[in-house]
C-alpha cells in the first residue's frame, strides 16, 4: 500500500513536471514568435527606409498650389503613362475610344503603378488620387540614376506625349462655370469646304491661318505674342459659329467659349484666361451685347444680369499681359453689329482681322446647294441668283433650313428657296430698307476688313438688277413703290 501511494505520488509529480514543461515550451514558443515578428517588422522597415533613401520621388499635380492653374506637365504625363505597354498589365485599367476613332486606348486607374525603363534605368509611375478628387502622377527614380536620367527622361516624356496628342487628339469644347473650365467632346463636322462663305474670303482666311501657324519665329523676331485676334460680325444665322468650328477642325484646336455672364470680376476673368491651353481658340460671342458704350470703370450689364467684369478687363485679354499666357492661341469675338462699340475695342492691335458675314450671297448659296442637295448646277440657279441680287436678306441658315425640309426633291427645294427670296425682297421693298451705313466700312487703323471689298460689288449688282427688274416687270408692287417715291 505504501509503495502504491509512493508510486502515485511519483507519477503525479512527473505529470506536474511534464505539464509545467509544456507550459514552458508554449511560453518559449510565443516569445520566439514575437521575436521573429519583431525581427521581420524591423527588417521590413529597414528595407523601406533603405528603399526610400535609395529612391527619389517627384510629384506632378494636376493643378498648381492655388488649385486654379492647370499643370501642363500633368497632361503630358497622363498621355505618356497611359501609352505605356505596362499599363495593360495592371490589375485595373479603364478602356475607352476617342471621338471619330475605332482605336481602343487605356487609362491607368487611380493609385495604380506602372514601370518604365529609359537608358538602362528603371522608373515607376503612380496615378495618385486622394478622396477630394485631387490627382497627381508620382515618378519614382533611383537616386543613383537621377543625375543622368531624370532630365532627358522628362524631355522624352514630353516629346512622346506631343507626338501622340498630335496624331490622336480628341477636340474638346470648354465652357466656364464656377471659376473652372468644364469640357465635352467637340464633334462639330464643319469644314472650310462646307462653310457657306464668299470663296475669296474663305481662301484668304485659310491662308491667314496657315501663315499664322508657321509664324512662330517671325512673332519672336518682331517681339509680339504668338496669337491672332479675329472679329466676326454679322446678323444671326450668317455662319459665324460654323466658321469657328471649321477653324477648330482645320487647325485641330480646342475651343474655349468664355461666358462673361458667368464671371464675377476681372480677377476671375484673368484666372480663366490663364487656365486655357496653347493651340486653342478662345471665343467670346455677342460682344456687342456686353458693351453698350461702356467706360473703363463700368461693369458689364448682360440682360438683367450684372457682372463685375469691366471694359478694361476685357481689353486686357485682347492685348494686355494676360493675353500672353500661352503661345499659338487664336481669339475670336463675334458681334451682330459694330454700331455703338467703343473704338478702343476695335482699334488695330486688339482685333487683327475684321470679317463681315453678310446675308446669303449666290456663291454661298451654291455651297449650300452642293452640301444639302448634292447640286453643282441646275436650271433654276439663274433665277436664284437674280432673286439674291435683287436685295434679299435671307441668311445661309434660313436657306439651309428650307433645303433640309425639301432635301428629297432638289427641284422643289430650289423653288421653295426662290419663293422665300422673292417674298423677302417684296417685304424689304415695303419697309424701304436702306443700304448699310458708312459704319460698316473700314475703320481708320483697323485690321483687314472684308466688308467693303465684298459689298461694293454686291451693291452695284443689287442696284443694277433692281433697275432691270423694275423696267422689265410692271407689277402692282413696283407701281406702289414708284408712287411712294
Amino acid at each position: 500500500m505504501e509503495l502504491g501511494f509512493r508510486a502515485s505520488g511519483i507519477l503525479a509529480a512527473a505529470g506536474n513536471m511534464v505539464q509545467g514543461s509544456g507550459l514552458l515550451l508554449v511560453f518559449c514558443g510565443i516569445q520566439t514568435l514575437i521575436f521573429l515578428f519583431l525581427v521581420v517588422a524591423f527588417m521590413k522597415r529597414r528595407n523601406e527606409d533603405e528603399r526610400k533613401n535609395a529612391d527619389q520621388f517627384y510629384r506632378i499635380p494636376e493643378f498648381d498650389g492655388d488649385g486654379f492653374h492647370e499643370n501642363g506637365l500633368y497632361r503630358r504625363a497622363s498621355v505618356y503613362v497611359n501609352s505605356l505597354p505596362a499599363a495593360q498589365d495592371t490589375e485595373f485599367t479603364t478602356l475607352f475610344t476617342a471621338t471619330n476613332s475605332a482605336e481602343i486606348s487605356l487609362r491607368l486607374d487611380a493609385n495604380r503603378t506602372v514601370t518604365d525603363s529609359f537608358l538602362g534605368a528603371k522608373l515607376w509611375w503612380k496615378n495618385e488620387e486622394d478622396g477630394h478628387g485631387r490627382r497627381a502622377f508620382v515618378l519614382r527614380v533611383r537616386k543613383k540614376d537621377k543625375d543622368g536620367v531624370l532630365r532627358p527622361y522628362l524631355q522624352h516624356v514630353q516629346a512622346v506625349a506631343e507626338e501622340i496628342s498630335g496624331h490622336s487628339k480628341e477636340l474638346r469644347l470648354f465652357t466656364n462655370f464656377n471659376q473652372r473650365w468644364r469640357s465635352a467632346p467637340f464633334r462639330h463636322p464643319a469644314t472650310f469646304a462646307t462653310v457657306a462663305m464668299e470663296p475669296d474670303v474663305k481662301r484668304w482666311l485659310k491662308s491667314d491661318l496657315e501663315t499664322f501657324m508657321k509664324g512662330r519665329q517671325y512673332y519672336l523676331r518682331v517681339g509680339r505674342s504668338w496669337k491672332r485676334n479675329y472679329l466676326f460680325y454679322g446678323a444671326t444665322g450668317t455662319g459665324k459659329s460654323t466658321t469657328i468650328a471649321a477653324i477648330a477642325n482645320f487647325l485641330n484646336f480646342d475651343i474655349y467659349v468664355l461666358e462673361l455672364s458667368q464671371i464675377a470680376d476681372d480677377s476671375e476673368l484673368k484666372i480663366l484666361v490663364q487656365q486655357t491651353g496653347g493651340r486653342s481658340i478662345l471665343v467670346v460671342e455677342d460682344l456687342d451685347e456686353f458693351f453698350p458704350a461702356l467706360t473703363a470703370d463700368k461693369n458689364l450689364t448682360i440682360g438683367r444680369t450684372t457682372t463685375g467684369v469691366t471694359l478694361s478687363g476685357v481689353l486686357n485679354i485682347l492685348d494686355g499681359i494676360w493675353s500672353c499666357c500661352e503661345e499659338q492661341r487664336i481669339m475670336v469675338f463675334t458681334m451682330k453689329s459694330r454700331d455703338g462699340i467703343d473704338p478702343a475695342i476695335l482699334r488695330a492691335g486688339r482685333l487683327d482681322v475684321h470679317v463681315y458675314f453678310p446675308a446669303c450671297t449666290f456663291a454661298a448659296f451654291k455651297t449650300l446647294a452642293c452640301n444639302y442637295l448634292g447640286l453643282k448646277d441646275h436650271k433654276l440657279f439663274p433665277l436664284v441668283e437674280e432673286s439674291i441680287q435683287a436685295g434679299s436678306s435671307l441668311t445661309p441658315a434660313d436657306i439651309g433650313e428650307i433645303m433640309i425640309l425639301n432635301r428629297c426633291s432638289p427641284s422643289r427645294a430650289l423653288k421653295s428657296v426662290i419663293n422665300a427670296l422673292q417674298s423677302n425682297n417684296r417685304q424689304a421693298r415695303r419697309c424701304r430698307i436702306s443700304y448699310p451705313s458708312d459704319d460698316e466700312g473700314d475703320l481708320p487703323g483697323s485690321g483687314r476688313i472684308f466688308r467693303r471689298e465684298i459689298l461694293s460689288l454686291t451693291d452695284l449688282r443689287k442696284l443694277y438688277n433692281f433697275l432691270r427688274l423694275k423696267n422689265r416687270r410692271k407689277t402692282p408692287q413696283l407701281s406702289y413703290d414708284a408712287k411712294e417715291a
